[in-house]
């Protein structure tokens, strides 16, 4: 793929591995669409950016403002060719101690909220058949990982549906990605919910000492430039972690042949 003239929409855009993506594609000649709750934290993206950007900042939990900045992120240049589904928010508490709120609040926004921005936009792509969906899931993902319960719970299930949505959208000409960072620098932890639900409020050291965001950004964009359809963006253990869990090429095509010979038409008349 080639990123010249490609209008991209991001969430969780203000920050992290979101801002790093929005920069990247600028200089790679994107179009960039940013979207997070902080208007002026976007803006602040917007112009580290330098190019071409739309800035519609709403809460990825609020059904009506994604539906209206839908219609407004397709309007701004007929289409969207791309879209990540970064937004999200981690944990670090014990599952014995942590309250069944976070779990709900952790997969409504790293799972169903991501799922809902994707909805919106798979028709449009459909029907134009063309486009690239890349969601961020996390080597939380592939492996459950300790203090992580609710966010390995929401990540493993973003890849899941991806992987299902890819075996549908294949044959419309849109392709999926799933893309599993390990340790990234970021605020990731900073803003990781506690067991009571409340932002911890500080990092751990791999993640200070993890890949810089620029460069995972560069690394999931070669990702799928060359149509690699799972990016694994880690070092060290959480490498090789994520590549013991990866999904040969061989079961994506075979899943997505399930779809191209008429499974689902056949399961919809039965």
């Amino acid at each position: 793929m080639d990123y010249q003239g490609k209008v991209a929409w991001i969430t969780g855009a203000s920050s992290g591995i979101g801002a790093a993506l929005a920069r990247e594609l600028a200089a790679r000649g994107a179009s960039v669409v940013l979207s997070g709750r902080d208007e002026a934290r976007l803006a602040e993206v917007a112009q580290a950016c330098g190019g071409d950007t739309l800035i519609l900042a709403f809460d990825v939990r609020d059904e009506t403002a994604l539906a209206d900045a839908t219609a407004k992120a397709i309007g701004w240049k007929g289409h969207v060719d791309i879209a990540f589904a970064n937004a999200g928010i981690s944990q670090r508490s014990r599952a014995l101690k942590t309250a069944m709120q976070v779990y709900r609040d952790i997969i409504e926004v790293d799972l169903v909220a991501q799922i809902a921005f994707t909805q919106g936009l798979i028709g449009h792509m459909a029907e134009r058949g063309s486009g690239a969906l890349g969601f961020i899931s996390s080597i939380a993902g592939k492996v459950g990982v300790p203090m992580r319960t609710a966010y390995s719970a929401a990540k493993f299930g973003l890849a899941g549906y991806a992987d299902a949505l890819r075996a549908e959208l294949t044959v419309n000409g849109v392709s999926v990605h799933t893309i599993y960072p390990g340790s990234v620098a970021t605020n990731v932890s900073r803003n990781a919910l506690t067991a009571e639900g409340t932002a911890r409020g500080r990092s751990d050291k791999a993640i200070d000492e993890g890949i810089p965001a620029d460069e995972a950004a560069r690394q999931m964009l070669d990702g799928i430039a060359r149509g690699t359809r799972e990016i694994i963006v880690a070092e060290g253990m959480e490498l090789a972690m994520g590549e013991a869990r990866r999904t040969p090429e061989a079961l994506f095509d075979q899943v997505a042949g399930m779809v191209a010979k008429g499974y689902m038409d056949k399961l919809e008349q039965q």
